[in-house]
């Protein structure tokens, strides 16, 4: 008896588990588009004087807004859950949106909090006029707002087309289901819905770098 349950566990679970996560993948294989070809960020600059742009990249996009303290919580949050699991591809970036005048805000966050987590390695903030921002936000053409400080607690999945990607449509179980970014705030919201859909879009990516690989070696 002991004997069959060892083998379970040696073997038949591991490929339990393993259909089991390949069937929520494959499940979606695609993840729906809420707002095509969103504008690029490259007029703006980084604390280095940089420009950072959205295309050819897998982007998180937040909205810090003018109070960073107050969103310090969420960075961790996003930090922790996303990015420290995908921060080791070169083709994926966090690039959070602030206003002008709050460089000393992040400076501060970086040397203090963000240092004590480890690297920022494709994590990038940039500043624009508050009109600017508004603008950008605006074109989005999303249901939630900014609040008054320029911010929001929801983040953002940009394909390297520059397509904002979410849920549209009907859920497994057949319910209508509209989600368009993710909340910071909730660990839940990140670890149980952002990093699935993530998931979809890597899934997407590792796909089309195979197509791509295939292409050149018929050529």
């Amino acid at each position: 008896m002991k004997k069959n349950i060892v083998l379970f566990i040696l073997f038949i679970l591991p490929i339990v588990a393993y259909l089991f996560f390949a069937s929520g993948v494959n499940s979606f294989i695609s993840l729906p588009t809420i707002t095509k070809n969103i504008p690029d960020v490259t007029p703006w600059k980084t604390l280095d004087d940089r420009p950072v742009t959205l295309t050819n990249k897998i982007t998180i996009l937040g909205f810090i807004g003018n109070d960073v303290a107050k969103h310090k919580g969420s960075v961790f949050n996003l930090y922790e859950t996303i990015y420290d699991k995908y921060k080791d591809f070169k083709d994926f970036q966090v690039v959070m949106v602030l206003p002008d005048g709050t460089q000393n805000q992040v400076k501060e966050l970086l040397k203090l909090d963000i240092k004590k987590l480890g690297t920022n390695k494709g994590w990038h903030f940039v500043f624009a006029s508050p009109n600017e921002i508004t603008t950008f936000y605006n074109k989005l053409k999303l249901v939630g707002k900014l609040d008054n400080s320029l911010s929001t607690p929801n983040v953002f999945i940009i394909d390297k087309k520059r397509n904002l990607r979410g849920r549209k449509g009907e859920d497994k179980k057949g319910k209508p289901e509209y989600k368009e970014g993710y909340d910071t705030v909730l660990v839940s919201d990140l670890y149980n819905k952002m990093m699935d859909d993530m998931k979809i879009i890597m899934y997407e990516y590792r796909a089309a770098l195979k197509r791509n690989n295939n292409a050149t070696r018929e050529i």
